[in-house]
């Protein structure tokens, strides 16, 4: 069952971890690409910021974007600020997220996102707390896929295996994280074509959902035709 209060203390603790971080840079730094092709650093945080507005738009029943291209010309307007007003558009924002949280209300509704997807009020702090983890990866300020906790990546593999499950495109694949604590086991994809195991690291495999880091470069595909591409996310 998601714990939506531990959810929101989680984002609290993600957020201040990529202030700390963003703080020890300068605007030079800032302009510098990102992990994310054709974004800075400057777009990241700029998304950041909005992704956080848009998420209390959810919460209080708006759109959560007025449009794409809207949300998208936000991040270009947004990017080239200063150091300064990046650090403090993203508190004021996550702030806003936060109080937006707060009030009592009926957390087992359904909200609308983005692209007519819906969720659980329950599960917006989860959507928030991915954004602040992987966007602080993005950054490539030090912080790696290896240095999300275990908990997390966890939990985002579950969701994104959940995510490419019953997809045609998608070969049947066994997904196993091999840690000292014990192999865990998930399972994504959908039922035509060979079965392919995908064996390696939690953060490997995180990284191969979610499109980032070596994108399964670490891991060990048996079976099928080795490892499946993906849909973009």
């Amino acid at each position: 069952m998601t714990d939506h209060v531990h959810d929101l203390r989680s984002v609290r603790e993600a957020t201040d971890r990529v202030l700390t971080a963003v703080a020890k840079l300068d605007n030079a730094a800032l302009a510098e690409e990102s992990h994310l092709p054709g974004w800075s650093r400057g777009h990241i945080l700029a998304h950041l910021a909005r992704n956080a507005d848009a998420l209390v738009n959810v919460l209080e029943g708006r759109p959560m974007y007025e449009s794409a291209a809207a949300r998208d010309e936000d991040i270009a307007r947004d990017a080239g600020r200063s150091l300064e007003e990046h650090l403090a558009d993203l508190r004021d924002s996550a702030g806003r997220f936060l109080a937006a949280s707060e009030p009592a209300q009926d957390w087992s509704r359904t909200v609308e996102l983005r692209n007519g997807v819906t969720d659980l009020a329950a599960n917006v702090p989860f959507r928030r707390l991915v954004e602040v983890e992987l966007h602080h990866v993005d950054l490539d300020v030090g912080y790696e896929l290896s240095d999300l906790p275990a908990a997390f990546t966890d939990r985002e593999i579950a969701f994104l295996a959940d995510r490419w499950s019953g997809r045609p495109e998608v070969p049947p694949v066994t997904l196993t994280a091999s840690a000292p604590s014990g192999d865990r086991v998930w399972h994504t994809g959908g039922s035509e074509g060979s079965p392919v195991t995908v064996s390696g690291p939690p953060d490997e495999l995180l990284g191969w959902l979610a499109g980032r880091g070596s994108k399964g470069a670490g891991l060990s595909a048996e079976g099928g035709d080795g490892l499946p591409g993906l849909p973009p996310l």
